[in-house]
């Protein structure tokens, strides 16, 4: 199995006793040791407007890690485009695939909380258009190599050729979210790699890897597993009281969180805000408890087919990515990421 992070830094605004690049830095120590811990790859979110310092400018967050990293590869979960110029987003983008030599993967998505589009003063109705052409002329930068003009419903370029060029061809992977069957049915199609969010049930997520699996190989594709990145919270507990604790900082997190997503007449029907919030269903979701709890769960994804997991720190912070290193890793290293693993059991 490959196993990566996925989450946020945060730099927090202050007064002059505060140090807004602390967590940035703690950030970057974190994913500079889990390089050589052996992680694959580390995802970053996108947020704005929070209130608690959420990453925000993501692709220069992780330009500055790639400087920092030989060998992870450096992920978007994801960079929402709506809110971008595409033009110049693919120029950044470029940047970084180019300096990091070629370690960049693109996770895309239309975005889901509501705070964010009202800040930007952005219609949540127009998402889907805003992504669809924002995905069309990010495509056409990186594969054009003659000057181009675009007139389109939200963004118009006049004699444009973008520079510079990317380092992977024709361009870096996409990667994309998704929960509902049709959206799944999307990614499929268009022959992205999928990611799965962090807070769905295990059966759920087990029925959406093997939904995208049928989905391409009914397209006349063959199913690399790798091409499917699970999301999950990871915390490494000394005991049941422990890992209860972190439980209950988890699902005040997300509260706060769906706060923010949620709109005033409350019809944000995102699959992110569709899970029961109890306590047993959060730690179900989780992979929170001792190395052997872990463990446990790891193999029942791995035995259903999964053999691409991206962790969220539940508050265990680098001593537990030391003992998963330690402990977990060495244990699943021996799989032969088998694109054609069994189904979940039905």
């Amino acid at each position: 199995m490959k196993f990566g992070l996925f989450g946020s830094a945060q730099a927090k605004r202050g007064g002059p006793d505060v140090d807004s690049a602390k967590g940035y830095r703690d950030w970057l120590e974190y994913n500079t040791e889990a390089e050589g811990l052996g992680f694959h790859s580390t995802f970053a979110v996108e947020h704005h407007f929070t209130g608690f310092g959420q990453v925000s400018a993501t692709v220069n967050l992780l330009t500055y890690l790639a400087a920092q990293t030989s060998t992870i590869r450096l992920g978007t979960a994801v960079m929402v485009l709506p809110w971008h110029n595409p033009v110049l987003l693919a120029e950044q983008v470029a940047t970084l695939d180019l300096l990091s030599g070629g370690r960049f993967d693109f996770g895309v998505g239309k975005g889901y909380r509501f705070n964010e589009f009202k800040g930007f003063r952005i219609p949540m109705e127009e998402a889907e258009a805003r992504f669809e052409e924002s995905l069309k002329i990010m495509t056409k930068s990186w594969i054009e190599d003659e000057p181009w003009t675009y007139e389109g419903e939200f963004w118009s370029y006049e004699d444009v050729v973008v520079e510079p060029p990317t380092a992977q061809q024709p361009h870096p992977p996409f990667w994309m979210g998704a929960g509902s069957p049709a959206s799944i049915e999307l990614v499929a199609d268009r022959g992205y790699n999928l990611l799965v969010d962090q807070f769905a049930p295990m059966r759920t997520t087990i029925d959406r890897v093997n939904m995208f699996r049928d989905s391409v190989e009914a397209r006349g594709r063959k199913f690399d597993a790798n091409e499917v990145g699970v999301a999950r919270g990871l915390y490494v507990a000394k005991d049941a009281a422990d890992r209860d604790a972190a439980i209950e900082r988890r699902m005040a997190g997300r509260a706060r969180v769906d706060n923010l997503a949620q709109r005033p007449d409350g019809a944000n029907k995102a699959s992110m805000m569709a899970y029961d919030d109890s306590f047993e269903t959060t730690a179900e979701a989780a992979l929170f408890g001792t190395i052997d709890e872990i463990a446990e769960k790891i193999q029942h994804l791995r035995d259903s087919g999964v053999r691409y997991m991206l962790f969220s720190d539940g508050g265990s912070g680098i001593e537990g990515l030391r003992a998963f290193s330690k402990e977990i890793i060495p244990a699943f290293a021996d799989d032969a990421d088998d694109a054609d693993a069994a189904r979940a059991a039905e």
